[in-house]
């Protein structure tokens, strides 16, 4: 058996640490423990945890995983943090979801070291961390037994890349289908996809356009046909969704597929393969655009 200890600081984002402790409980041969200062912890949901203070006896192929919490960094006290640091010493691994970075960075494990965080604190992580490598929009990233991930849901990826890594890709893709999650995503896929990067806008209408070619970006979508189930003009939609996406419709389409012939790619499909899939007619187009984007 294997040992998976969490470390809970006080504001501990549930989805933080029940995304990786689901991913280990669904695979064989883990045991899962939970340390913190205190044995209740405060989660920033509002729900209560328990864990233990004393901190079970490690070997080199066990792992300790730092989940997240609110309010900026640094709740990990300097006890949890030489635990954190001699277990890697002694040829460990440790991991860290969102700001769980943050006590892997004042544990001295990111000196030197490539790492990520959610898209939010990197600044942060940058400043406070001047020695740490950080990479940014990316969803994890694993350096010397260091694996540092993105925020909340991308700690499920780290999970399952970390167990995959131990037991091979099968075992991975038996636990994410047991989990229902649609796939596993590489570490060096972005933090939000393009079906989200170019949401952040208050139109109605070009919402609404998206939530078309999101559903359908595999076939052809004449902008006539997108504008009249708008309700407007094509002259008027491109307008709107050029000032609420920086693209014009064609263009917003054309990344959702160029963006998921990426993932079919780098998960084993060729490039031809791959162009078809995502509703090219051949490769040359999908080549071009992926040496624009």
């Amino acid at each position: 058996m294997h040992r998976v200890v969490f470390v809970l600081a006080p504001q501990v984002h549930l989805l933080d640490l029940a995304g990786p402790a689901q991913v280990f409980s669904t695979a064989p041969g883990y045991r899962l423990d939970y340390v913190a200062e205190t044995p209740s912890v405060p989660s920033w949901q509002g729900v209560r945890l328990q864990a233990s203070v004393e901190w079970p006896a490690l070997r080199p192929d066990d792992l300790v995983v730092v989940p997240g919490w609110r309010d900026g960094f640094g709740p990990v006290g300097p006890a949890l943090l030489r635990r954190i640091a001699a277990h890697h010493a002694a040829g460990g691994t440790v991991a860290s979801v969102c700001s769980g970075a943050e006590a892997l960075g004042r544990a001295g494990l990111l000196d030197g070291r490539r790492c990520t965080t959610h898209h939010d604190l990197q600044d942060r992580l940058t400043r406070d961390h001047p020695r740490a490598i950080v990479v940014r929009d990316v969803l994890y990233v694993s350096d010397e037994r260091v694996v540092t991930s993105a925020g909340i849901a991308s700690g499920i990826d780290l999970a399952l890349h970390l167990v995959a890594q131990r037991h091979g890709p099968a075992v991975a893709a038996r636990v994410a289908r047991e989990m229902v999650v649609y796939a596993r995503r590489n570490g060096h896929e972005q933090q939000a996809s393009a079906m989200l990067r170019y949401r952040g806008h208050l139109s109605d209408v070009v919402h609404r356009v998206q939530d078309r070619i999101d559903s359908e970006f595999t076939t052809p979508l004449p902008l006539g046909d997108l504008a009249s189930a708008a309700g407007v003009s094509e002259r008027t939609l491109t307008r709107l969704f050029e000032a609420a996406t920086g693209q014009t419709p064609l263009r917003y389409q054309q990344r959702l597929r160029v963006e998921r012939a990426e993932y079919l790619i780098g998960h084993g499909t060729t490039v031809e393969a791959a162009a078809r899939a995502v509703g090219f007619s051949d490769a040359r187009m999908l080549r071009r655009l992926r040496a624009r984007v």
